[in-house]
């Protein structure tokens, strides 16, 4: 182990301890993190799969977490004792760290047990940092607009508010199933070509990864994914990886069909208020191609196939700083803006590991 367990504040200690999670942790966990959600969000609901692959399951494999637990009665720490915190890590890509955290409303001196918490990510942080062979890694996370108890935690911690991101939603009514408009002259969208087994095949999946990597490479935080590694969150998620809802955009040119964007969506469960919606993961536009109608075309194509699928609407995610104007292409196109959230970062630098400071001393 390169680093150490979270230190608790003088004012908790002898009263919680740390561990690693374990399966039966992800109801307790589910639980807070929809208690800090409908704080702003009264319909949140929580995706137990998906917090149980990040905790425990193949996803856990990529981050470094901890939850806090009471101590017994004894002061030992038992696997019994019931979550009352979880930070998580997530090695995402070289020079990037995800951080997740969630806080019980019930612990005492919540505000030092949050300063705990985050200054053991910048720990994590630098070790995440010394096994990429970089200097320096940017830590990030988000918090509702309207989330002040997080901000507040975040910006003690050294974070800084860098974006605010749109959460946009258009309604989708069944005639749309027949009557998007079809592409322009010259261009075409069609789905992912894919096996009899259900799965992509190959060419179309780097196709993909590379519209979104290049439409990309001048918005706001633009990091480079590795093939492989967009690859690997596809395998650590194969229940959200619905290959019939991508689609590749193409433009006509010098006699041949060539990839013009992508867009990638993944279905949104209903919830009290909602039915079944559609949400728009990814959607890039290669830059030499932009101002031939691609991006309309691939929300088009989004519109008819939720019409087709009987959802009820269509929400995505915007800069609301975008340099390409998109979040007036979605408000032009009958998107509108229900959630604003933001972009918080800090950093850690790179650390020696244990080894190394003890030969060090030695």
């Amino acid at each position: 182990m390169d680093h150490v367990p979270p230190v608790m504040p003088a004012s908790l200690r002898g009263q919680l301890t740390t561990r690693v999670p374990i399966e039966a942790d992800v109801a307790a966990v589910a639980a807070l993190v929809t208690e800090q959600n409908r704080r702003h969000t009264p319909d949140f609901t929580v995706d137990e799969d998906g917090l149980r692959s990040r905790m425990v399951g193949l996803k856990s494999w990529a981050r470094r977490q901890v939850v806090v637990v009471p101590l017994t009665e004894d002061g030992t720490p038992t696997l019994d004792r019931t979550p009352l915190a979880w930070i998580a890590l997530e090695d995402r890509a070289t020079g990037r760290v995800g951080v997740e955290l969630a806080l019980s409303d019930d612990i005492p001196d919540r505000d030092s047990l949050a300063a705990a918490l985050l200054d053991w990510a910048v720990e994590v942080g630098g070790s995440f940092a010394r096994a990429r062979g970089v200097e320096l890694t940017q830590l990030d996370t988000d918090a509702n607009e309207l989330d002040t108890d997080k901000a507040g935690h975040l910006r003690a911690a050294g974070y800084e508010m860098v974006r605010t991101w749109l959460h946009m939603r258009r309604p989708v009514t069944a005639q749309e199933a027949t009557s998007v408009p079809q592409p322009r002259e010259g261009t075409r969208v069609r789905p992912v070509h894919r096996h009899e087994s259900g799965l992509p095949v190959s060419q179309d999946v780097r196709t993909v990864h590379r519209m979104l990597e290049e439409s990309f490479a001048d918005h706001f935080n633009s990091y480079r994914e590795s093939f492989a590694e967009f690859v690997q969150r596809l395998i650590e998620n194969p229940e959200e990886a619905g290959w019939d809802q991508w689609w590749i955009a193409e433009i006509h040119r010098d006699g041949r069909w060539l990839p013009a964007g992508g867009l990638v969506a993944v279905p949104i469960p209903a919830t009290e208020t909602l039915g079944e919606g559609t949400y728009l993961e990814y959607l890039g536009v290669h830059r030499s191609a932009r101002g031939h109608g691609i991006a309309k075309s691939l929300l088009h194509a989004a519109i008819a196939d939720a019409a087709e699928r009987g959802r009820t609407h269509i929400d995505l995610e915007v800069d609301d700083d975008s340099p390409t104007g998109a979040d007036g292409l979605y408000a032009a196109m009958g998107w509108e803006t229900y959630e604003r959230t933001q972009s918080w970062h800090s950093s850690a630098p790179t650390h020696r590991a244990e080894a190394e400071l003890y030969a060090a001393k030695g």
